[in-house]
């Protein structure tokens, strides 16, 4: 599939038309200030060929006043066109970096899973960048040096049409180098947005698994690929440096030839008294105000190049299809009860590779459901369908008789809990964890959940208490008291629907049995998926599913399931012996 460019037609719409206003007063800006330009070198004939040969004195005065003027108004234009352009263009970088990062955010798991988290952090920052360069000076600049450039070409024809004409033959051969340059540069951007979001993924994976590293020894394997990463970005800088040198070098030589042509050919029309010094001079200057922004253009070029180039990878982005589908998500629910359908649910991560399999099931208002079955058999994939984290490729779930395809997601998950194995703790403070499900919970509903998870059985040890920093993803605890905050959380939540999946996992047996104590609290009332292989924790559950190979196996009360003496028989009475 062809990758889709953002024309330069797309960037105006969307980018430039609706900071219009912004970039006329920039436009206007640039005028004056090209404008202003033009005094100095149409001030030079008058100066060589009437003032200093007439040594008209009062004359003299106002030349170099009207220049004097001019140049201020260069210096406060320049400044307005910064403070202006330059400032609204960081405004919109800021602005864009907070459309993509919620564009991200709504993306479904799976993008997630596909996708490493330090580059997308690169495509979030630095992607959007390059705009700069289309509503800052930049594209200003480009508008402002073609109108110096044709103005100047008007000057220089009115002086001498056949110097002129002589000069814009290498200029035009410049114009194609320079054309065919950029042709070859925007891919090399575009590859480098990439490489750049791989190098920095791998370096924030490298980071975050740095104690895996360090006891492995695995410090240089690190460092090799990473070397090699950033030697890919080098190779791609080298690449996108060595087409813009030769058009650099080009307009050097191709420029060097024109001046050398305007100092023959000047120098013979002076001689034939075809040209006055004033007017050569004044030729010469106006040349350098036409070639000036041409030559800039060529620099230009290659920020508009790159903005484009950005802009293509931030499009591909805002162009996926989020997670919540308003179209067809259009059931608000109001209150949930909880009864939960799964009817003929199949689900594959991968086309033609099934993991579950015509699952039937069906949970009361209230109960828990416990998975249990060995590792790959399906049980987290259950969960992942049960919490919308995963849509199911045939058959439906249903949420109190409503198709849960067709449920606004918003108004579910409000309702949802979550305690993972690996529960995520953000840098910060006990408490801010604890609160981030309802940060303004107040301070007695957040007491109830640390009483709840027994948070405070670690946390009145700890010199701050709840307000003890706890590093990044929780690095500072222990994996069991990780896991009570991560069951406070849930607490504070009071969602009506939960999914415990490997709650306890991480806890000692005296741990565990305090955690048992919280989560039959925690799942009063509530419609539970547990998923557990300490088959122990969930004797009480009203059902348990044993899940082998992306099917039910078996399906009754810890009881029931006993009396069988079937699959759930054998892994438990295997499990106590152990």
């Amino acid at each position: 599939m062809a990758e889709k460019k953002v024309s330069i037609l797309t960037a105006f719409k969307t980018i430039i038309w609706p900071r219009r206003n912004l970039v006329f007063i920039g436009l206007l800006l640039i005028v004056i200030s090209k404008a202003a330009s033009f005094v100095a070198p149409l001030s030079l004939k008058y100066l060589m060929d009437d003032i200093i040969p007439n040594k008209d004195l009062d004359f003299l005065k106002l030349l170099v006043g009207a220049v004097a003027l001019a140049i201020l108004v260069q210096a406060v234009t320049s400044f307005l066109l910064t403070k202006i352009l330059s400032v609204q263009a960081q405004f919109l970088i800021s602005e864009l970096r907070a459309q993509v990062q919620k564009k991200v955010l709504s993306l479904p798991i799976s993008f997630f899973d596909n996708a490493k988290s330090g580059a997308l952090v690169s495509r979030i920052m630095s992607d959007v960048e390059g705009v700069r360069n289309l509503i800052g000076t930049g594209l200003v600049q480009l508008v402002g040096g073609t109108i110096t450039a044709v103005v100047s070409l008007i000057l220089l024809l009115r002086i001498s049409w056949t110097m002129t004409i002589f000069t814009l033959v290498p200029l035009a051969v410049f114009a194609l180098i320079a054309l065919k340059a950029f042709k070859i540069i925007r891919p090399i951007f575009r590859n480098r947005g990439k490489i750049n979001a791989e190098v920095t993924g791998r370096l924030t994976e490298t980071l975050g698994g740095v104690r895996v590293i360090k006891g492995f020894n695995a410090e240089e394997q690190e460092n090799k690929i990473f070397e090699k990463g950033v030697d890919r970005l080098f190779q791609n800088v080298k690449k996108s440096l060595t087409a813009t040198a030769f058009m650099t070098s080009s307009s050097t030589f191709l420029l060097g030839i024109a001046t050398t042509g305007i100092m023959g050919i000047g120098g013979y029309k002076i001689m034939m008294d075809e040209l006055t010094i004033g007017e050569f001079l004044t030729f010469t200057f106006l040349l350098g105000l036409m070639v000036a922004p041409i030559v800039q253009m060529s620099n230009i070029g290659s920020q508009l190049t790159e903005a484009l180039a950005g802009l293509d990878r931030t499009e591909e982005l805002m162009n996926m299809t989020p997670e919540s589908d308003e179209e067809n998500r259009t059931i608000i629910l109001d209150e949930i009860q909880g009864d939960i359908v799964f009817d003929d649910v199949s689900f594959a991560y991968e086309e033609d590779k099934e993991v579950l399999h015509n699952i039937n099931f069906e949970v009361k208002s209230g109960n828990v459901v416990a998975l249990v079955g060995s590792s790959g058999s399906g049980k987290s994939t259950i969960a992942g369908l049960a919490a919308t984290f995963l849509n199911p490729q045939s058959g439906k779930i249903t949420i109190d008789g409503n198709d849960l395809s067709e449920v606004n997601l918003n108004s579910f998950r409000q309702n949802l809990g979550v305690v993972l194995q690996d529960d995520f703790l953000f840098e910060g403070t006990i408490r801010e964890n604890i609160l981030f499900p309802r940060p303004h919970a107040s301070e007695e509903q957040l007491k109830m959940a640390v009483d709840a998870a027994y948070v405070n059985e670690f946390t009145d040890r700890f010199e701050d208490g709840l307000d003890t920093l706890i590093g990044e993803r929780g690095v500072k605890l222990s994996g069991g008291q990780r896991q009570r905050i991560a069951i406070a959380r849930a607490v504070l939540a009071d969602p009506k629907i939960l999914i415990l999946d490997e709650a306890t996992s991480n806890l000692d047996t005296e741990s565990e049995a305090l955690i048992q104590k919280s989560l039959a609290a925690l799942t009063e009332g509530r419609t539970t998926f547990v998923i557990a292989h300490r088959l122990s924790t969930i004797r009480k559950a009203n059902q348990i599913l044993v899940i082998e190979n992306g099917k039910i196996a078996e399906e009754g009360t810890h009881d029931e399931l006993i009396a069988k003496e079937g699959r759930y028989f054998n892994l438990f009475t295997y499990q106590a012996r152990i």
